[in-house]
């Protein structure tokens, strides 16, 4: 890896899907890395989906969602045929990613977990999601995304 590579860009690497990286500036003050990341980069905060890790039925699962709507365990756990699902203890979210809060990225994670991009994902020509530290996103088609994270697409995002 490179000094600049991530294991989120070193996954997109390779397998030749066509991104583009957009660093910004965090604010140490900042209280929503991902409306943050909107704000400073001055994209639509329906088109920067954040990466959360909750646990479904004690299995870790992803959750991605747009930084304007909140991730609705219950539409989650349903979209992966579970019953209950509670937000990841943010430690345990880093050990199982290797990515820190607010630089969890849905690809290049330790070990892939199963993953549910909210379904507005679809209507949008590009999305962005972290490229795996806090201060860089990563610009892609949606479809490379799912692709990517073999992630189903279910209505998990609430406003």
């Amino acid at each position: 890896m490179s000094a600049k590579a991530t294991p989120a860009t070193v996954a997109a690497g390779r397998t030749k899907t066509t991104y583009t990286l957009h660093p910004y500036e965090v604010d140490d003050a900042g209280h929503s890395y991902g409306t943050d990341a909107a704000d400073a980069l001055g994209v639509p905060r329906e088109h920067v989906f954040k990466t959360l890790i909750a646990e479904v039925d004690g299995r870790f699962t992803v959750g991605v969602v747009p930084v304007s709507t909140t991730l609705d365990l219950k539409a989650l756990a349903a979209a992966v045929g579970g019953k209950r699902a509670i937000m990841a203890d943010p430690a345990r979210a880093e050990k199982v990613t290797g990515y820190v809060r607010g630089g969890i990225s849905p690809l290049g994670q330790r070990k892939r977990l199963r993953t549910v991009i909210d379904a507005s994902v679809t209507a949008l020509p590009t999305v962005y999601v972290s490229a795996g530290r806090r201060g860089l996103q990563m610009e892609l088609k949606p479809q490379d995304l799912i692709t990517l994270t073999e992630a189903l697409t279910a209505p998990i995002g609430t406003p």
